[in-house]
């Protein structure tokens, strides 16, 4: 059996401001997707891999923030992420947490006010 999600877009405002946030708190480089028609930047992707990858989306007439879809990152320890994410311009919802065996997760909203989980084992 796959892993049920696939991919994930993030919709934003600013491209520049939530490439900037996502490559300060993850420490990642992202590509351009398409054909320019939206502006897509994905974030890094193995075919191979564990888990899924997606992108950050800006298209006009589509606001950001408010959505009903919580993407989770995996993170050695999700506090250090959250500080990251403080500290590049977005907001702690729920410190980190224990779910039990499960680990921890921690809620952060980004610069474009969507919010999005971390989750780590320790």
């Amino acid at each position: 059996m796959n892993n049920p999600v696939s991919w994930f877009e993030i919709y934003v405002q600013d491209m520049a401001r939530a490439k900037a946030f996502y490559a300060a708190v993850f420490g990642v480089a992202f590509t351009k997707i398409g054909d320019g028609t939206v502006d897509m930047w994905g974030f890094p992707m193995r075919a191979d891999g564990y888990g899924a990858s997606g992108s950050l989306v800006h298209m006009p007439g589509f606001p950001s923030g408010g959505n009903s879809v919580l993407v989770y990152f995996n993170c050695a320890d999700c506090a250090i992420e959250a500080g990251k994410a403080a500290a590049s311009g977005g907001r702690i919802m729920k410190p980190k947490m224990s779910i039990g065996q499960y680990g921890h997760i921690a809620l952060v909203f980004d610069t474009e006010g969507n919010m999005i989980g971390l989750h780590s084992m320790q």
